[in-house]
């Protein structure tokens, strides 16, 4: 029976080329919304969260390397739902006193953590086996 692409083993690839990309989109998106004349500080927030996420990301990277296969499972699992969560809370947060800032802020939040992802998936299922 042959293995699909999904049942394949790989190694997990390293995080610094789509973080690396991530900050690029991040980076592009600064003088558009200056040209646009859009509100720069919805730009600061987004980049501001998807920063944050980065490095809660790296934190829970250094732990899960000094703990056993187990715990580690679940500081990641526990780490997914806080980081959802806090964005959530925080958007919402802004949202409730200036709608405008809350989409600018999501919207650059998205742009680079769906670039980032993106980045992932090509570097996870174009690795050689």
């Amino acid at each position: 029976m042959r293995g699909g692409i999904l049942t394949t083993p790989r190694p997990v690839p390293g995080r610094l080329i789509p973080v690396a990309g991530g900050a690029v989109v991040l980076l592009i998106a600064l003088p558009i919304f200056i040209i646009a004349g859009w509100r720069v500080s919805g730009w600061a927030l987004g980049a501001v969260l998807w920063a944050g996420i980065q490095a809660l990301n790296f934190l829970v990277a250094r732990m899960r390397s000094r703990t056993s296969s187990l715990a580690a499972a679940g500081v990641q699992g526990f780490t997914l739902f806080f980081k959802a969560i806090a964005l959530v809370v925080v958007l919402a947060a802004v949202a409730a006193t200036d709608a405008h800032l809350a989409v600018a802020a999501a919207l650059t939040y998205a742009l680079a953590y769906t670039f980032e992802l993106g980045l992932s998936l090509v570097a996870y299922f174009g690795a050689g086996e």
